[in-house]
């Protein structure tokens, strides 16, 4: 059997709960992030159904560090009685919040058996790729071959 998103014991499932523990603490967010992923479709996949193009961007480490600046930025000249600027800058903490859960979920699949996100899409040279880790295996004598 594939590994499973959330447990399948019923006692366990309840540690894990997702509307009172996540979509009701953060629904602004949420729906913040949603928008975000839509918008990041229709440009990057225009005319696609919705889905995560993984290959099309993965520097999500570099990208949260910009977003968090740019944020700054954006505070320290945001005029909050102008409704174009307040979008702007909540769009940029949205920007945020998608690259913080698309680090979280490919960290989820790659070290605790999470499966690949529904609406992910690796990239071809990803899947195709062969397992090239022998090539870190030390040599005999303690070299990396």
């Amino acid at each position: 059997m594939t590994n499973l998103t959330l447990p399948t014991d019923s006692a366990e499932r309840k540690e894990y709960p997702l509307a009172r523990g996540c979509l009701f603490y953060f629904p602004a967010a949420l729906a913040g992030v949603a928008r975000h992923s839509k918008i990041g479709n229709d440009k990057h996949n225009p005319g696609e159904e919705m889905h995560h193009a993984r290959g099309k961007s993965a520097d999500h480490e570099d990208c949260i560090v910009r977003h968090l600046i740019d944020l700054a930025d954006l505070e320290a000249a945001l005029d909050t009685q102008n409704p174009a600027e307040v979008q702007t800058f909540l769009a940029e903490a949205d920007a945020l919040s998608w690259r913080a859960l698309a680090l979280s979920q490919e960290l989820h699949e790659r070290y605790d058996g999470a499966p690949l996100a529904p609406r992910a899409r690796e990239p071809e040279w990803a899947v195709e790729a062969p397992d090239l880790s022998f090539l870190l295996r030390p040599g005999q004598d303690g070299a990396v071959v």
